[in-house]
């Protein structure tokens, strides 16, 4: 009587302790694929039956070979394996029966898709992720990461089952530019930290990241042609720190990095104002040729290039060629907001001749939305940050605009009077106004189709630190991810933050220091 007691008691631990371990996964198992909280929600996802399982023996399979998708299957690959400790070797097969295998097939069969967008078909036997674009490739596998229990995030083995429910994702973005920013001109970053910032704002779906290299307070790029900028201008921060730059060869190493993760990087030269560390490093850019000294204040809108020496242009060509030759992407960014003590009539013909420099090298101009003051080309875009009647004039001229407005996007702006850090001149910005705002709809005379996307920016002039990024961005940054991915129809806030909340356990296996907001349930 007491053996068999002993055995069925060894039994309840034995079946106890197997339910202990897959816990997360036997919750993914009962659960509905429609039921999954990804975000940005996908367009459509339809429910099947049963569910897949990775094993030791799955591999991921290519319908085709090129060094793009190549790179997205070693991406997934790179994401899947230390948690699970699977090899997961990336292979070209033709052969689609293989039992328990990924899938990544590029076809131009499904014109909805769009560049962007991605077919996820989840099967007991298989995952196929279908894209015209290996954009989309790269968005359907990272929606498969969110599929996974958040401890496929982990950089070492846990013990999982590496379940998942059956169905049908069709996805596409709303937006084709879904941006970020980081200004590291006020307090300069590193390049790890740069590239954590991407690999985070990426998972999210995000696609442009905008990087802010010039500003009073410290010049951030390396030119060959002018290496005082970084000499001199390099060596100053907010509150009077060390500074730094980056080399053409790191800058080169982040732009590859980012692309990896299907994002653009977008440069910004902030001219004509903003620039007094460029007018520090070299005196004949001052209209009195006297060199400014270094600032490591937080005041705006004092300095100005002088605009009226040919020397300047040249100067400005200069730089911009040597930055659009390590940027490969669409666009160069030249500031042109808080010009307060350049008049603007000498305002206005210098960003026209702004934007004959950059289109002469190949690239588009995108400018703060006092640019809309001057006599816009084809193909320059506009970022209404804070005038909504420049927004709307820039409009009137025939361009496109991102939208970046203070009050909803700009995550330096405090939670609340509590935050410890980051400003709030644009009031106070808390997780539900982030997320709860329609592009289309807060400016009048802009509409839809006047709006090419948005953008969240970070500025530093109080954040110093990876950590303080982190927890000003998220998880601010994942609503607006969703504000660019979705289309207003489709999105509710009561809905998401129920999913919100269940990605703060993903966030932590990331180590983010992510905001605890109380308008989540976490």
């Amino acid at each position: 009587m007491r053996t068999k007691l002993k055995q069925n008691i060894m039994r309840l631990l034995i079946i106890l302790l197997i339910v202990l371990s897959f816990s997360t996964s036997f919750a993914n198992y009962g659960i509905k694929l429609a039921e999954m909280p990804i975000i940005p929600k996908p367009f459509s996802v339809v429910s099947g039956k049963g569910s897949f399982k990775l094993s030791d023996k799955s591999e991921i399979c290519l319908s085709t070979s090129n060094i793009e998708v190549n790179k997205i299957g070693a991406f997934l690959r790179e994401k899947l394996r230390p948690a699970t400790g699977f090899m997961l070797p990336v292979v070209e097969s033709a052969d689609q029966n293989g039992k328990n295998n990924i899938y990544l097939v590029l076809s131009q069969t499904n014109s909805v898709l769009g560049d962007e967008g991605y077919q996820l078909t989840i099967g007991a036997s298989r995952i196929e992720i279908l894209a015209n674009k290996s954009a989309g490739l790269f968005n359907g596998v990272q929606t498969l990461r969110q599929l996974f229990s958040e401890k496929i995030e982990s950089s070492t083995h846990q013990n999982d089952s590496w379940i998942i429910p059956a169905g049908v994702i069709r996805d596409f973005p709303e937006y084709s530019y879904r941006g970020f920013m980081l200004d590291v001109a006020r307090h300069f970053f590193s390049v790890s930290d740069v590239k954590r910032y991407i690999d985070l704002a990426s998972m999210y779906k995000m696609n442009v990241f905008h990087i802010h290299l010039s500003d009073d307070q410290g010049w951030r790029i390396e030119i060959k042609k002018w290496p005082e900028l970084t000499a001199t201008g390099g060596k100053s921060q907010v509150g009077g720190g060390t500074g730094g730059f980056y080399t053409q060869e790191q800058y080169r190493d982040i732009v590859k990095y980012a692309a990896a993760r299907n994002v653009m990087v977008v440069p910004e030269i902030d001219l004509p104002g903003h620039t007094n560390a460029m007018l520090a490093s070299y005196a004949h850019l001052n209209c009195d040729t006297k060199a400014k000294t270094l600032y490591t204040g937080t005041e705006v809108g004092f300095s100005a290039i002088c605009t009226s020496k040919e020397s300047t242009y040249t100067f400005i060509e200069d730089v911009f060629k040597e930055i659009s030759e390590m940027t490969p992407g669409n666009y160069i960014h030249i500031g042109g907001d808080e010009s307060h003590v350049t008049k603007l009539e000498d305002y206005i013909p210098f960003v026209n001749r702004m934007q004959g420099i950059v289109a002469k090298l190949g690239k588009h101009v995108i400018g703060w939305d006092e640019i809309a003051l001057s006599d816009l080309k084809a193909n320059s875009f506009v970022q209404y940050w804070g005038k909504a009647e420049n927004a709307v004039l820039g409009v009137q001229k025939g361009a496109k605009v991102i939208m970046s407005p203070a009050m909803y996007a700009y995550l330096d702006m405090k939670y609340d009077s509590l935050t410890p850090f980051g400003l709030n001149w644009a009031g106070y910005l808390d997780v539900q106004k982030s997320y709860d705002w329609i592009p289309e709809s807060i400016v009048p005379g802009i509409k839809r189709e006047n709006i090419l996307g948005v953008e969240a920016p970070i500025w530093t002039e109080s954040i110093s630190s990876m950590k303080n990024i982190e927890y000003m961005a998220f998880p601010r940054i994942v609503g607006i991810a969703e504000v660019g991915w979705c289309s207003a129809s489709t999105r509710n806030w009561k809905e998401y933050k129920l999913r919100l909340a269940k990605q703060g356990k993903r966030l932590k296996v990331l180590g983010v220091n992510y905001y605890p907001s109380t308008q989540i349930a976490w």
